[in-house]
């Protein structure tokens, strides 16, 4: 039997948002008649209630993955490029398990869980060198359905966290602040600065140095640093003075070195990022670490070798993380440990102006944006819909 006997109860097309090609947010074109997938062997269905924007999603949609310079490329690091068209984005899926395929206790139908967005190239448990993910190398959540592995829709039952806040702790955002963090070995008691603080990964990595014990220093604009510290950093650095960055650094640790950096930023403030951490090695008990998972600020950062090799600062690439991390993640959840950073909710048909929204986001913007399908609306997206100040140009479907 290919999959659960309420497969038959299941609908033939659904709604979704399709990306038809490389470009601007006009390439993704939203239609009511796409099939519904059905779960093969060791999958679920899964109906969507919300799914998590991310950065990945336009920075895949407009080709800005570059590995060469003068490159345009989707995220390619398995080899051969794994983004075809068209292609339904959308990797922190949450929702309900609706059928299973084959080799799935079908008890698991109704229960709600969030995806572990990669596909794993093989079944290593502690590494992953070659991500890709579900949006990109296979469809995901911009969708009222999607098929994913059965042993990566992590069951979350807690009903104090709403659905579209479950998908604002969704995994590609948290995997890559925690990969982030392990890579560079962060432990409890250490001074630890995160850049892009307001931004989904920055808000993790604040939440998960605190369960760890280290002591978060966040990067961001003043307007968002009462959130900031509430959430858990100990203080709050303007990204806009950058000629007293490093003093004002090292007047809040007390003269102490930063121990670890964790990037999102890049650009001309990677050399300051080092700066706090080099200052004075004899201060130091670890060698200086920068974890670097974006460049929000700048693809390419002109730093001399010999401050690297001669400091001795290790440095760290991250993309995505592993099945371990992922668990441990959804443990900290379903006790929790971790709370969600939720901006605001846009139903699927309006993810046009959810886009719009994203890259031209004000001062106020702090966690996640979440997309629901218009069918789900009322119940998972309309209580965190944005304020009335802020008119979509399209309602969503009844």
């Amino acid at each position: 039997m290919a999959g659960s006997t309420s497969e038959a109860s299941l609908p033939a097309t659904m709604s979704a948002m399709l990306l038809t090609e490389h470009g601007d947010i006009d390439r993704l074109v939203y239609r009511d008649d796409v099939p519904v997938p059905r779960p093969g062997p060791g999958e679920v269905l899964v109906r969507v209630t919300a799914t998590a924007k991310n950065n990945t999603d336009r920075k895949a949609r407009e080709g800005l993955y570059p590995v060469k310079k003068g490159q345009v490329t989707s995220f390619a690091m398995g080899g051969e490029p794994t983004l075809t068209f068209p292609r339904i984005q959308g990797a922190d899926i949450v929702g309900r398990v609706a059928a299973v395929g084959e080799g799935v206790d079908p008890a698991r139908i109704g229960e709600r869980g969030l995806l572990d967005f990669n596909l794993y190239a093989d079944a290593r448990r502690d590494i992953n060198l070659t991500p890709d993910y579900y949006g990109h190398g296979a469809d995901g959540g911009f969708a009222e359905y999607v098929a994913v592995p059965s042993d990566q829709f992590h069951h979350v039952p807690n009903p104090e966290i709403k659905d579209a806040e479950l998908a604002a702790m969704g995994m590609c955002s948290y995997q890559t602040g925690y990969h982030m963090m392990t890579s560079a070995r962060v432990r409890a008691g250490e001074r630890v600065l995160v850049t892009g603080a307001s931004g989904g990964v920055g808000t993790a990595l604040i939440q998960l140095c605190r369960i760890k014990g280290a002591i978060p220093y966040a990067v961001s604009q003043p307007e968002k640093a009462e959130a900031l510290k509430a959430l858990g950093a100990e203080a709050v650095f303007d990204r806009g003075d950058l000629a007293t960055f490093v003093p004002r650094v090292l007047e809040a640790t007390g003269g102490a070195p930063i121990d670890a950096v964790m990037d999102l930023v890049g650009g001309e403030m990677t050399d300051l990022f080092i700066d706090t951490m080099i200052h004075d090695m004899k201060a130091r008990a670890t060698y200086p670490r920068l974890s670097i998972a974006g460049a929000s600020g700048g693809n390419i950062s002109e730093i001399l070798w010999t401050r690297i090799y001669l400091y001795q600062v290790q440095l760290f690439g991250v993309s995505h993380g592993t099945r371990e991390e992922a668990e441990q993640l959804v443990e900290w959840i379903r006790a929790g440990q971790l709370r969600p950073v939720l901006h605001a909710a846009f139903p699927l048909s309006a993810l046009h102006d959810a886009e719009r929204y994203f890259v031209s986001r004000g001062s106020n913007f702090l966690g996640k944006i979440v997309i629901v399908p218009d069918s789900q609306w009322k119940e998972h997206g309309a209580p965190f819909a944005l304020d009335s100040t802020t008119p979509l140009t399209r309602e969503p479907r009844p």
